[in-house]
């Protein structure tokens, strides 16, 4: 039985009829319900996960072409390059590359990686790369060299003709990754581009046109929704727009030219953790005196609401419900205003309970130095999950504008959404994709029934030496911090270099208050210093070197250890919280102990933590509470992320479904998507 008709025979032991039907009208994915594509993956993800042994016939056909290789001049291998582009586009006609063919391009790019970079892929390296070429996930530690091993899966594919995008977490890894790897893709003969945010139009045709591609996730999508909007206006059907252009040759005001091969680094923060919000661009809707009424009517009704009494929060799904006695008091408030534009239009049902939701969200769902910052007098949002600031973004709905009065700020005008698409559905519209991660196998559930990405499990190329103690679990905050403190100053003592990891850009500036305190020195790394990354990521491996972190810091950076500080035990990270997901702990633990280092990591919890303060949480509080006396109080806020992990899946999926029948009602219409 091959890999490929495995879900649909296991598909077919419970819901024949569906699968059937599926096989006539070849929409798998929309004919199997939840059910049968949730235990399809999980049969899916638990035969291939943890399983690279397919892959090595790579390295076995990459050493035949070894020494060859090695006593080639870089004219011979110049030449050589032009040779294999032919081969390559001869083998790609006849179907996806077998390692045979594609051994001769791994063994050619990792010659000339050692000798115009410096660095000669490890076999481990191969095995990913070679991983992501036959469409899957290739899940490798920090430290192993993911920015290196996408060079054999790019450049491989570029030669065979075929364009690709690598696609990574924000623009500061996609410049400093194209640039250091552009050498290697130059003396091959390929061109390589970055998309960065701030480029107009022309700049970026002329970057798509690369054989390589680098740019973030927001940036490639967004360019991809924007050709969409080009396309919907002219008239006609979209797909028939899409083959006359290619046919011709022809772009237009297009600016890709298509979605080929994508190499996704840190795949399972873009393909599953960013994948709840939906992508969106919207347009500036001009406002008016009943506008700015409206938006102060709803923040003052808001403020004057009580919780489960009128409302309810979920914080978990990060909703607000409006309760019956929170209608009924919309109404009641609404009546007493006979003059319609008296309120801003809070006469009007929909409107009115709209706005209110939409106040109460902003304040409480909606955080200072967690969600957002204030950046000269401008609400700034906090990538949840890179910690980074974007900048050129805002929230839709008028969810922007009541958080700009929460602060007392001047109010932008609301926007109006113009196109959007989900990233399941994005990602989905490529030929041909692979992605790597430090963290893909919690995740190999969703990745296979939403993606059909497999997770290959690629051993390291040292043995792993690094430590992890025991969750410490405290009662409160503050001792939790005291705790922090005096082990910070212990380790500081004996020139260890620390990493602290935080959660916000609030507990970053809480842990420095910590620090300075005890008067320990450090550097702060969180959304108002990112313009410092690199500077502050490349001392963090230094003696005596204390760096207070978000999770910026866990994605895409490597901390390298500085002379003197393995023989003090490596990097030590102390995690101060724990985050709604166990793979991003998981990042930032792996910080250290990369390529065979020394490092240690433990965490420091407390029941007031941000995880674990929610009323829905008391069943994890108490448990952990019981727990810690046996010092397995962790167990409770594994459980807990547990919880969260599960809630934020069925969104995923929500949203997933959304769109598609979105889509469908579009295209029904007549509007295709």
């Amino acid at each position: 039985m091959s890999e490929t008709s495995a879900p649909l025979w296991f598909a077919k032991r419970r819901l024949p009829q569906v699968v059937e039907y599926a096989e006539q009208t070849d929409v798998v994915d929309d004919a199997i319900d939840r059910w049968g594509q949730r235990m399809a993956g999980h049969f899916h993800a638990l035969r291939l996960r943890a399983n690279a042994r397919g892959l090595r016939a790579i390295l076995r056909q990459v050493a035949r072409h070894d020494a060859a290789l090695r006593a080639m001049s870089d004219a011979d291998l110049q030449a050589r390059a032009v040779t294999l582009r032919r081969d390559l586009r001869l083998a790609c006609a006849h179907g996806p590359l077998s390692a045979k063919a594609a051994g001769p391009a791994f063994a050619l790019v990792r010659e000339v990686a050692a000798r115009t970079l410096g660095q000669r892929h490890y076999d481990v390296q191969m095995l990913g790369a070679w991983a992501m070429m036959r469409g899957m996930v290739a899940e490798m530690r920090t430290g192993e060299g993911k920015t290196l091993c996408a060079t054999l899966a790019a450049a491989t594919a570029a030669l065979a003709g075929e364009p690709v995008h690598v696609i990574t977490v924000n623009d500061y890894l996609a410049k400093r990754d194209a640039g250091e790897m552009a050498p290697l893709y130059e003396f091959l003969g390929l061109s390589v581009g970055v998309v960065l945010s701030g480029q107009k139009p022309p700049e970026r045709r002329a970057i798509y046109d690369a054989d390589i591609v680098y740019g973030s996730n927001k940036e490639i999508a967004f360019d991809y929704l924007r050709d969409r909007m080009v396309l919907r206006m002219r008239p006609g059907n979209l797909n028939r727009k899409i083959d006359r252009l290619t046919a011709r040759g022809e772009r237009g005001e297009l600016v890709m030219r298509g979605l080929h091969f994508a190499i996704v680094d840190e795949g399972d923060s873009v393909l599953i953790d960013e994948a709840r919000t939906p992508l969106i661009i919207s347009g500036s809707v001009s406002t008016s005196d009943g506008d700015l009424a409206l938006f102060t009517t709803a923040m003052q009704v808001a403020a004057s609401l009580i919780e489960g009494q009128h409302y309810r929060v979920i914080r978990d799904e990060g909703r607000i419900d409006l309760l019956d006695a929170g209608l009924d008091h919309l109404e009641d408030l609404a009546a007493d205003q006979p003059d319609p534009e008296a309120k801003g239009g809070f006469q009007v049902a929909v409107i009115r309970e709209h706005a209110v939701t939409q106040a109460l969200t902003a304040l409480h769902l909606f955080h200072l130095d967690i969600d957002y910052i204030i950046n000269d007098g401008e609400v700034q949002i906090v990538d949840e999950f890179t910690g980074r600031v974007m900048a050129d973004r805002s929230w839709s709905e008028g969810l922007h504008q009541m958080i700009e009065l929460k602060e007392g700020l001047a109010l932008t005008p609301p926007r109006e959404t113009l196109s959007r698409i989900t990233y399941q559905r994005y990602f989905r519209r490529y030929l041909r994709m692979g992605a790597m991660t430090g963290t893909a196998s919690d995740a190999a559930v969703e990745l296979w029934s939403v993606y059909r990405l497999a997770v290959a499990k690629i051993p390291t190329n040292k043995p792993d030496i690094r430590t992890t103690s025991p969750d410490r679990v405290f009662r409160t905050e503050a001792e939790k911090w005291a705790a922090i403190g005096q082990r910070i100053a212990a380790l500081h003592g004996q020139g260890a270099a620390v990493l602290l990891g935080t959660r916000s850009v609030a507990a970053s500036e809480a842990a420095s208050s910590v620090l300075q305190g005890l008067g320990i020195l450090h550097r702060v790394l969180n959304a108002r210093q990112d313009a410092d990354e690199a500077a502050i990521v490349a001392a963090a491996g230094r003696p005596a070197t204390v760096t207070v972190a978000t999770n910026m810091a866990g994605r895409g950076t490597d901390i390298k250890l500085a002379p003197g500080v393995a023989q003090a035990g490596g990097l030590h990270v102390i995690l101060s919280e724990r985050h709604d997901s166990r793979r991003i702990d998981r990042q930032l633990a792996g910080r250290c102990g990369r390529q065979g280092d020394p490092g240690h990591v433990e965490a420091f919890l407390s029941l007031e933590d941000e995880l674990m303060r929610p009323k829905d949480a008391r069943l994890a509080r108490s448990l952990a509470r019981g727990l810690a006396r046996f010092g397995l109080a962790g167990i409770g806020f594994r459980l807990r992320q547990r919880h969260i992990e599960r809630i934020h899946a069925r969104m995923r999926h929500d949203l997933l479904e959304a769109d598609r029948s979105l889509g469908d009602l579009l295209a029904f219409s007549g509007r295709m998507e």
